[in-house]
Parts: C-alpha cells; structure tokens; sequence
C-alpha cells in the first residue's frame, strides 16, 4: 500500500492500517486465514503445490457463502460489482 495517498485522493476512500499485533482490528483477514488453514497448515510453503491446486481451492472459497456478504459467495458479490 505504497501508493495509499494517492488511492485515497483518487477514490475518495479513505484506507485504514491496523495496529501490529491486533487481529481483532482485521476480521476478515483472520477469517480468510483461518479458511486456508483448512487446507494449507500455518507455515505451508505455498511454492511446492501446483498453481492448478491453487487456484482449485481459491474457486471453492471464492464460491462459499459469507455471513459478512449477507450469505453471498465472493465469487457473486465480486460479479454484481463488475456489471455495475
């Protein structure tokens, strides 16, 4: 997030940086991370799996529905941004 002034200046929305050591600031990350652990362990070297395998699990999380998106799939909610 080099650029966060100029994306503030340009979008108008204003970016947020969480304290170090505060995963209560940053849920949804924590979140994200706790569903990849289901399929990679913490300390996982990504490098030794197939971009196949990859992006497998990225299309089964991208497509699991989320309280926070009022039980829409990323996947869904990301395509009614883009047609509007």
């Amino acid at each position: 997030m080099a650029a966060h002034r100029a994306f503030n200046v340009a979008t108008d929305i204003p970016v947020y940086f969480c304290d170090r050591a505060s995963p209560w600031q940053r849920g949804s990350n924590e979140n994200a991370n706790g569903l990849l652990r289901q399929y990679f362990p913490k300390g996982t070297d990504l490098s030794v799996h197939a971009p196949e395998q990859l992006a497998t699990v990225a299309a089964e999380l991208n497509s699991r529905p989320r309280k926070t998106l009022d039980w829409e799939t990323p996947a869904e909610r990301l395509s009614r941004l883009l047609a509007t």
